[in-house]
């Protein structure tokens, strides 16, 4: 990574910010609320906008009533002018479309304030702390780029850090890694949870009908990160009770290993939360993997393997779940589907293929090219974690005069067909672990409305700022 100038690390951050899930899912809520507005204009529910309101002609009925005309706020959001227009069955798509906008007002400020923040604290602690410093000035690292790549890559669960040695180098700086924990945990598993309560808090000041139908209606909006109440706070459960898990095993087999030398106890407290924290998020750590004992790189592999929203759910399917309404024949293909392409069919396939590329290396550099390492390294690809045992030069049986360590990528030393085997492999393997992500959020539906509505003629006219 040092060898990127300030200008491509600056170039890389903006990528990472981007790229980040978050920020596309904040994305695409604006564009699903435009295309909310193309559909109502297509439909001829909004027509044009008067800046005086004019009004509204008496109705008969309910069901019946004909909307010719809404005020627009500040926020070009509809606004109805009598209480009968509440009653209307259009409001609720008024509604939705309100808290849409709301939700995409409240992702945008969750991204900058958390962000703004860790950048904030960690050139705070650069300046009150030499030892931090010092490596920065002798890597010839920006204090302010490092503190904006390094924020921006563990929020978004990259992984990346301008120093050749990753979070190595930062191991007795505890302070830095207690900054870093909450951007790892509040950008990844721990975001639909602190969405819900971040929406809850600003309900109780402003926009408490948005919030109020986000909160109930969680589900319906169709935004995969917010999940329902209880999902959310088993989730939280989940994710804690995962770290304690790492956390106790690491210090139960890894308290006097060499990877943890040098550092008081303090340290390596904090340095063993922090690594057991990525084992699931961005895969920065500050230690060499390779020097940990399996048992641990065995649980590393199921949290990297597990999908972010995971979590002990004791809640059944609803009876009538949309899958029914959908008909026999569509749930047949979707079982199909899961069968044929899960996400563990995809990693057992492509890691057997990768045995069979390396088996020369895996006959004569035995210890490198063990087994176990090679399924660190594709579940950690899957994962979009970045975990990697590297090559060690002094675990090979038959030295080599030329070798070089590669503590940084193990699949650098992979044959070229393994290479394109594991590259071939994450795209699938992506897709499937997308579609579990997704399912995670609809562990419960409300039931599903299968019944059409009456064909009686509703007549719904709005006027409507885009």
């Amino acid at each position: 990574m040092e060898v990127f100038s300030n200008a491509q690390l600056i170039i890389m951050t903006f990528l990472m910010f981007i790229g980040g899930e978050i920020f596309t899912s904040m994305v695409g809520l604006h564009f699903k609320r435009s295309k909310i507005i193309t559909t109502w204009k297509t439909e001829g529910k909004v027509t044009s906008v008067e800046t005086e309101p004019k009004s509204l002609p008496p109705t008969d009925s309910v069901d019946h009533i004909r909307l010719t005309m809404v005020t627009v706020s500040d926020y070009g959001s509809p606004r109805f002018e009598s209480q009968n227009d509440v009653l209307s069955p259009y409001h609720n798509e008024i509604v939705n479309y309100n808290s849409i906008k709301f939700l995409g007002f409240v992702v945008l400020s969750y991204l900058l304030v958390i962000q703004i923040l860790g950048v904030a604290s960690v050139l705070v602690y650069i300046s009150l702390f030499s030892s931090a410093k010092d490596v920065l000035r002798n890597k010839g690292i920006k204090a302010l780029t490092f503190a904006v790549f390094t924020i921006v890559s563990s929020f978004a669960s990259c992984g990346f850090v301008p120093t050749n040695e990753n979070m190595m180098v930062f191991s007795k700086n505890s302070g830095l890694l207690w900054i870093l924990i909450p951007q790892i945990l509040l950008g990844n598993t721990l975001f639909p949870s602190c969405l819900r309560f971040s929406i809850w808090v600003l309900g109780k000041k402003i926009k408490k009908a948005e919030a109020k139908y986000l909160l109930k209606n969680a589900t319906e909006i169709g935004y995969i990160h917010l999940l329902p109440s209880l999902h959310s706070s088993l989730l939280v459960a989940t994710v804690l009770g995962f770290i304690l898990t790492g956390f106790i095993l690491f210090c139960s087999l890894e308290w006097n290993s060499t990877g943890l030398g040098g550092l008081n106890t303090y340290q390596k407290l904090v340095g063993i939360l922090f690594q057991t924290i990525n084992a699931r998020h961005t895969g920065e750590t500050i230690i060499d993997l390779s020097t940990i004992a399996p048992a641990i790189l065995v649980f590393f592999v199921v949290m990297m393997y597990l999908p972010p929203y995971t979590a002990f759910l004791p809640v059944k399917r609803d009876e009538q779940s949309p899958l029914e309404c959908e008909g026999k024949k569509r749930r047949r293909k979707r079982i199909a589907e899961n069968l044929v392409f899960s996400q563990l069919s995809y990693l057992v396939i492509f890691i057997i293929l990768i045995c069979i590329t390396e088996r020369k290396g895996i006959k004569e550099d035995s210890i490198n090219f063990s087994v176990l390492n090679i399924v660190i390294e594709v579940i950690s690809a899957y994962g979009n974690v970045g975990f990697t045992n590297g090559y060690s030069c002094e675990r090979q049986l038959r030295p080599e005069a030329n070798c070089k360590n590669k503590w940084y990528g193990f699949s650098g030393k992979w044959s070229d067909e393994g290479k394109i085997d594991g590259f071939v492999g994450q795209p699938s393997s992506w897709r499937a672990r997308a579609t579990s992500r997704t399912e995670t959020h609809f562990w419960q539906r409300a039931k599903p409305d299968c019944t059409h509505r009456p064909k009686g003629r509703v007549d719904h006219k709005t006027s409507l700022s885009s």
